[in-house]
């Protein structure tokens, strides 16, 4: 076991919450979405099975919270089979170090996400100019500095299979962050897009707080390439899937995500893009 995992210098709880905070609504039966603060966890598995795995790791200091969410859907000192990462921003590593030393389970994320989650390179600052929403304004505040975790984080497949999720694929969804994965079921089309697109518009704390539902791109003050993000939207578009569960909002299905998918790949510019920002090219 590796001891020498550390967040970066800037990791810190972030004060930011909405509505849907500790609220877990299952989706599908093998499929549970619950929110801290402003993001959402995902737990794949049906109640009270061992064979479940753990999408993303919440907010900062949010291990407790994740821990007892876990024992209260699979039973006293269950542990997921394995944690599986769509991307490495702050808001969802948040608790993944406490989970590590108590579960002692593999960590899986996309190759070009490996240099943010073992210590080589900070993510790029997060951009405030892109809207005067407030929490896009509070962006600064956001750790971005690389966190390790050493040897207990693996390379997911390359052959697009997921580690004890049997029928799910991975799919680079890039834009949002180099090595941001989606994940997606072809028998039922639900997919998992983590912030590849968003269902509330992430930058104004009045839409936060309320959860109001809405199709929005990536989170813009963490994008850093809006080509890649666009090309990402589409491909998840061309899946046509009948569900969807974001990274930040409430999930999305039958004909409300279809009509709302294709329009934010018909009217990326005006829904997705910031007016102005730096990293818009």
């Amino acid at each position: 076991m590796d001891n020498d995992l550390n967040y970066g210098e800037d990791y810190k709880f972030i004060p930011a919450t909405s509505v849907g905070s500790g609220v877990g609504i299952e989706v599908m039966p093998d499929l549970y979405q619950y929110t801290i603060q402003i993001v959402n966890i995902v737990l794949y598995g049906n109640k009270n099975t061992n064979e479940f795995v753990l999408i993303d790791a919440g907010m900062p200091k949010s291990a407790d919270e994740i821990i007892s969410v876990i024992e209260e859907r699979y039973g006293p000192n269950s542990r997921p089979k394995a944690i599986i990462l769509t991307h490495g921003h702050f808001d969802h590593v948040g608790g993944i170090i406490e989970l590590i030393k108590r579960w002692n389970v593999p960590v899986y994320a996309h190759s070009l996400e490996m240099p943010y989650l073992t210590g080589k390179q900070n993510y790029p600052e997060p951009d405030p100019s892109v809207s005067n929403g407030l929490i896009a304004k509070m962006s600064p505040l956001f750790p971005n500095e690389a966190i390790n975790l050493g040897d207990n984080i693996e390379t997911i497949p390359s052959d697009g299979s997921i580690p004890f999720m049997p029928g799910f694929r991975w799919i680079h969804t890039p834009g949002h962050s180099p090595g941001h994965i989606s994940l997606f079921r072809e028998k039922d089309r639900v997919l998992i897009a983590g912030d590849a697109f968003v269902t509330v518009k992430q930058e104004s704390l009045y839409k936060v707080l309320t959860q109001a539902k809405e199709i929005s791109g990536p989170p813009q003050y963490l994008t850093t390439d809006w080509q890649a993000a666009r090309e990402s939207v589409e491909k998840l578009e061309a899946l046509k899937p009948l569900i969807a569960i974001t990274g930040h909002g409430l999930a999305m299905n039958g004909e409300e995500l279809k009509n709302n998918l294709k329009k934010l790949v018909e009217s990326f510019d005006q829904i997705a893009l910031p007016k102005h920002g730096k990293y818009l090219n």
